[in-house]
């Protein structure tokens, strides 16, 4: 495997962790909206500040949020659209394993 390739493998799973989280998805899903300072962000959620501080640093070292300074504020926001698009997969798998469960107990009850 050429060193170029090695690096793709290696990184790739990088990424898909630090969107493996329940709160890192609904934070990707709110920024990809709008732009969130982390204290938005935590009322949002019902966490601490530091929580969110973290899991936005995990996502932003991943490349998936950016942050912009206003004054003493931090905004952040999405890095990168074709994420959602990502996500909207694993929400349409989602939906076939639910139909196909659905089908499969109709099936056992005849």
């Amino acid at each position: 495997m050429h060193d170029s390739n090695r690096k793709h493998v290696k990184t790739r799973p990088y990424i898909l962790k630090a969107m493996a989280h329940p709160l890192r998805l609904f934070i990707l899903a709110k920024l990809f909206k709008k732009p969130h300072c982390v204290c938005e962000l935590a009322e949002m959620i019902g966490a601490d500040i530091s929580t969110i501080s973290k899991h936005l640093s995990v996502m932003k070292n991943a490349g998936l949020v950016g942050d912009t300074k206003e004054g003493t504020t931090v905004y952040y926001s999405f890095q990168c659209d074709c994420v959602m698009t990502f996500i909207s997969c694993i929400e349409n798998v989602i939906i076939e394993n639910i139909k196909r469960d659905k089908l499969s107990l109709a099936k056992t009850r005849t």
